[in-house]
């Protein structure tokens, strides 16, 4: 679309009414070129795959496990056995990893007419997960003022998924531990025993086994906790199945979205293939649902994703994020997505960051303070 109009509505209208790009007059010659070839281009590579749209799709369900790697064969037949059960996972991996996936799945295979509950040990005071745990009685604090039933108690036969249990502090670990023992405990305020029928599913970002060590998380517990463990691998180790993940995901967002983008570019798959992916698999879906909204064409290319510029966020070359010739820690590279993140989002305030980080507020703060990140929005 080439016009002399500058305004806003005309723009919008002109991209809903599928422009491929928007030039105002006068027109820049250079302009119109590099736009004309990358429409070109565009539907030069949509002309190549259009056959795929004429082939049965894909059919994923909710709740697919996407891999196909040794590491995720070991964790599907891991998965397959404790359904048979109701035995305690702990399950452990990075954020973004899809932990409370793994968890659901092996719920819906277990008790898929009970309940599934989650509980965010992070987002929640000590004194008031307590009380959403177990429940209290009536007049047992301040504001009590009617029994309440906890997770536990409203799991009834179904699950439980305690997601950052790291989080949880020595108090309530040992309460926690009284029920992974005894399976009874007490509401808060009362002295009747109720029966816990309920599996319980553990999920934590943090090495529990060092947590110990350094006297932040109770032996006896990570013991009990950890009768079956699954280590769900980052996606830096799961190259294989990045191909895989985009499919499935492009076809959840394509739907949610009511779009049609067949896929990526050649070039945007190498990119993928080569960068480190510190947010993991929330980070891979966060960034196609952006490129999909702003995508000109049905196949995502290099322009649809600004974020990752050359292929890395901290502009280190995409196949080997080295500084000064070192290889980055871990750590070095949360502090330079934490940062990014910040910089590219200056209008948000901290819950959305939170939400967009997959953190929950305490754990963000820890790490502001970790890194030494000054942040004054609120």
């Amino acid at each position: 679309m080439i016009t002399a109009h500058h305004d806003m509505d005309s723009t919008i209208k002109a991209m809903k009414g599928g422009a491929f790009d928007y030039i105002h007059k006068p027109i820049n010659i250079d302009e119109l070129d590099i736009a004309v070839k990358k429409a070109v281009k565009t539907y030069e590579m949509e002309k190549k795959i259009d056959g795929l749209l004429m082939e049965p799709s894909r059919q994923f369900k909710v709740g697919d496990i996407i891999g196909t790697g040794r590491e995720m064969s070991e964790i599907f037949k891991t998965v397959g056995v404790v359904s048979q059960s109701k035995t305690t996972v702990l399950i452990q991996g990075e954020s973004g990893t899809g932990k409370e996936l793994i968890a659901k799945v092996i719920h819906h295979n277990t008790a898929p007419d009970e309940p599934y509950i989650a509980v965010n040990c992070s987002a929640i005071v000590e004194t008031l997960l307590e009380s959403e745990l177990f429940g209290h009685e009536k007049g047992s604090f301040t504001g009590a003022i009617n029994r309440k039933l906890g997770k536990f108690e409203l799991a009834r036969y179904g699950t439980v998924f305690l997601d950052e249990i790291s989080e949880m502090s020595l108090n309530l670990q040992a309460k926690l531990l009284r029920i992974l023992q005894e399976m009874e405990f007490e509401r808060v305020g009362g002295k009747d025993r109720v029966r816990v029928n309920a599996r319980i599913i553990a999920a934590t970002n943090k090495d529990l086994k060092t947590m110990v060590k350094e006297g932040k998380f109770r032996d006896d517990l990570y013991y009990r906790l950890n009768i079956v463990s699954i280590r769900i691998p980052p996606l830096r180790e799961r190259h294989e199945d990045i191909a895989l993940l985009v499919d499935y995901l492009l076809t959840k967002i394509n739907k949610d979205l009511h779009k049609r983008v067949i896929g990526v570019s050649d070039e945007m798959m190498d990119i993928f293939m080569k960068y480190s992916w510190p947010g993991n698999i929330r980070e891979l879906e966060n960034l196609l649902v952006r490129a999909v909204v702003v995508a000109k064409g049905q196949v995502l290319v290099r322009g649809d994703f600004p974020e990752l510029g050359d292929g890395n966020m901290a502009g280190e070359k995409p196949d080997e994020p080295v500084t000064s010739g070192k290889l980055l820690t871990l750590d070095e590279i949360e502090d330079q997505y934490i940062r990014r993140v910040l910089k590219e989002n200056i209008t948000k305030n901290k819950g959305e960051i939170c939400e967009i980080l997959g953190i929950s507020r305490p754990t963000f703060e820890r790490k502001l303070e970790k890194y030494g990140i000054t942040f004054e929005r609120e």
